[in-house]
Formats: C-alpha cells, sequence, structure tokens
C-alpha cells in the first residue's frame, strides 16, 4: 500500500512540473508576442513626437498672437495718449478765444470813438477822447499778451482765409482782387483766424 501512494504522488508532482513547464512556456510566449517590433517601435514614437509639435506650434501660435494684441494694445494706447496731449495743449492754447471774441467788438467801439478829426473838439472833448485813448491802448497791449494780433489786409491780394469781402468796387490803378479797404479788422489768436476781416475789393 505504502508503495502505490508514494508512486501517485511522484506521479502527481511529475504532472504539477509538466503543468508548471508548459505554463511558463505559454507566458513567455505571450509576452514575446506584446512585445512590438522595431517599426511598430518608430511608428508609435513619431505619432507622439507628432502631436507633442502640434502642441507646441499651437503654443508658438498663441504666443505670438498674444504678443501682438500687446504691441498693438501699446500702440493704441501711445496714440490715445498723444492724441489727448494734443487735445489738452490746443484747448490750453486757445481757452482764452471765447473770451476774447466778446472783447473785440468792445475794442471796435474804442476804435471808432477815437477816430475822427480832433480840430473841431473843445478841450474837454479832447480830454474825454485822450481819455478813452489810453483805455483803448492797455487793452490792445493785454490782448497782445495773449497774442492776439490784428489781420493786416489793406493793400493786400484778396484771401478768404483772413478775408470777408462785403463790398465790390472798381478803383482805377488798382488790379481786381486786391483789398482796397478793411471796413472791420480781423484778429489772429496765435496761428489761428478768430475773426476774419470785414473788407472792400476791387473788381
Amino acid at each position: 500500500m505504502k508503495k502505490k501512494e508514494i508512486k501517485k504522488e511522484e506521479q502527481k508532482e511529475e504532472q504539477k512540473e509538466v503543468t508548471s513547464e508548459n505554463n511558463s512556456e505559454v507566458i513567455e510566449e505571450m509576452k514575446i508576442e506584446d512585445i512590438p517590433d522595431n517599426g511598430e517601435q518608430r511608428s508609435v514614437q513619431e505619432e507622439i513626437d507628432n502631436k507633442n509639435q502640434e502642441k507646441l506650434n499651437a503654443a508658438l501660435n498663441k504666443i505670438s498672437e498674444l504678443e501682438d494684441k500687446l504691441i498693438r494694445a501699446s500702440a493704441d494706447m501711445v496714440n490715445y495718449r498723444r492724441r489727448k496731449e494734443e487735445e489738452i495743449n490746443k484747448m490750453l492754447k486757445f481757452c482764452h478765444e471765447d473770451m476774447i471774441k466778446e472783447i473785440l467788438p468792445i475794442i471796435d467801439n474804442f476804435e471808432r470813438a477815437i477816430s475822427g478829426n480832433e480840430d473841431n473838439l473843445s478841450e474837454t472833448e479832447k480830454s474825454y477822447r485822450a481819455g478813452v485813448k489810453m483805455i483803448y491802448t492797455h487793452l490792445v497791449s493785454v490782448l497782445e499778451k495773449f497774442d492776439v494780433k490784428p489781420i493786416d489786409g489793406c493793400n493786400k491780394p484778396f484771401d478768404p482765409v483772413y478775408h470777408n469781402a462785403i463790398m465790390l468796387e472798381k478803383k482805377e490803378g488798382v488790379k481786381s482782387g486786391m483789398v482796397i479797404e478793411v471796413l472791420q479788422k480781423g484778429y489772429m489768436l496765435k496761428d489761428k483766424v478768430i475773426r476774419a476781416a470785414m473788407v472792400k475789393v476791387s473788381e
């Protein structure tokens, strides 16, 4: 009995060893089959590289796009600041324009008051006119401090920028298109015409 049992156990051990060896071979075969050859490895690596390159290109394009936006935004800001500075400088340059325009008719009235011959005036009237002249001269000097100057028009070619022709007249010896009389003075504030001169022009 003991010999039979021993023999059975030996047979079982032999079967286990055979089974174990067969399993090992199967596993080895599976591992070998799972490993791709060099061509497949290169293909997979190229696919990975291509995807990485696409991501890199997309990132570089995005960076370039953002840089362009930043440059445009910076340029817009510079242009905006320059426009604002120009507007402020222009506003400061001509900030007194409206007030000066209101003063010009007063200057006109002073000039009418002091024009004419003084020969027939009494001493009181002459003194009065002298006082008016002093006020007029002082007012003109104040305007000159703000770069307000009259437009020189008489005996000049008519220029629609500086002159407003309200009369035409033929004058012997004067060619056509010349200013022959200034009926109301024009004025400039710095380099800007704030009131064109009313003039008579030769035909």
